[in-house]
This record gives C-alpha cells, structure tokens and sequence, in this order.
C-alpha cells in the first residue's frame, strides 16, 4: 500500500472527548461515521479555517454542530479538536 493510499488514524483531545459525551447516539454515530468514512480518508476535504484557527480544519456534523481538527501530514494523523456547537450552546 502506497504511502498515499494508507488511511489517516484518527485521535480526539480531551475536549474533543468531551465534547462526544454530550452528544446525542444518532450524532455519535455521524460523528463515527464522519471520521472514518470521510477524515481517515482524505482529511483535506474540510474547510481551512482562518484567523486565529489558521492551520485546522472544519466539517460539518449538524446544522449548529462542527468537528475541527488539524492535520499532521508526516504522522498521517488527524487531531479532533472539538465536535460541538461554534454558536456558544
């Protein structure tokens, strides 16, 4: 397998962590599904954030709800930094 074509691995901080324990079992399972159907396989698909979150990404997990994560293109790692609300909820 071609470095390339071998998936990303996928790693939640503890915010991000947190962030999951609030979330419903139908948005866990999106959640789930986002990251490994979607992130593990081309993490460069979400939108590139700018200002002070210069550097991460973002997709999104419902109408209100993001993941943002950042990635390490020489670990092929992605980093989720949050799976929650941007509007203070």
């Amino acid at each position: 397998m071609s470095e390339a074509s071998r998936p990303f691995r996928v790693l939640l901080t503890r915010r991000a962590e947190k962030d999951l324990a609030t979330l419903s079992q139908k948005m866990r399972r999106k959640l789930r599904d986002i990251l490994v159907n979607r992130l593990a396989v081309d993490p460069h698909g979400g939108k590139k954030l700018m200002g002070e979150l210069k550097g991460y990404f973002s997709v999104r997990l419902s109408l209100h709800d993001r993941i943002v994560y950042r990635i390490d293109e020489a670990e092929r790692l992605v980093y989720i930094i949050r799976a929650r609300t941007h509007f203070g909820k």
